[in-house]
């Protein structure tokens, strides 16, 4: 089926470093394109060196950053896409400035990854919860910056207890619903 007909929808996955949200959006992506529906991605690692590389982590230049994640996911949604977004996206007036920006000519499905700051920190294959810890990476989300879970998610998901396939599937019903 053709994106079109299923009208432009975004799925936003946010969380925490190593809630999941790259896993969960290769996956879901991955079902997508066997479905015959192209998506675009818009990993927040990716945004950053190409569209917002100029920007720090301060709070103004993360809500920027998440704004054109959410001016991007709109202009495709617009054309009848699907676009999913994983970013940490560590605050509530950003996350809701994005919906604002998609909704306008679509869907948007906030995905929450509420899995548990500990759990995050013994995934962390880079080392990046470590590092903060010791003071070397200064304002880390879920560290010594905040995370504001979201209030409004459509979906509330905890990967230390959801397998990967099952929150896979939630995400879609959620989509396809």
């Amino acid at each position: 089926m053709s994106s079109a007909q299923h009208g432009g929808v975004t799925v936003f996955l946010t969380g925490l470093s190593g809630a999941g949200k790259s896993t969960i959006a290769d996956a879901l992506v991955a079902g997508l394109e066997a479905d015959g529906r192209p998506v675009t991605v818009l990993d927040g690692d990716v945004v950053r060196t190409h569209l917002s590389s100029e920007l720090s982590f301060t709070r103004e230049h993360r809500d920027l950053n998440i704004r054109r994640i959410g001016f991007v996911a709109g202009e495709v949604v617009k054309h009848g896409g699907t676009v999913v977004v994983a970013a940490i996206a560590p605050y509530e007036q950003a996350r809701e400035e994005a919906r604002a920006l998609v909704e306008r000519y679509g869907r948007f499905v906030l995905v929450h990854l509420a899995t548990p700051l500990e759990v995050c920190e013994a995934r962390d294959v880079k080392g990046l919860y470590a590092r903060a810890r010791a003071g070397e990476i200064p304002g880390f989300t879920g560290v010594d910056d905040p995370y504001e879970p979201p209030t409004a998610a459509e979906l509330v998901i905890d990967t230390s207890v959801t397998p990967l396939a099952e929150s896979v599937a939630l995400i879609r019903a959620a989509v396809d619903g």
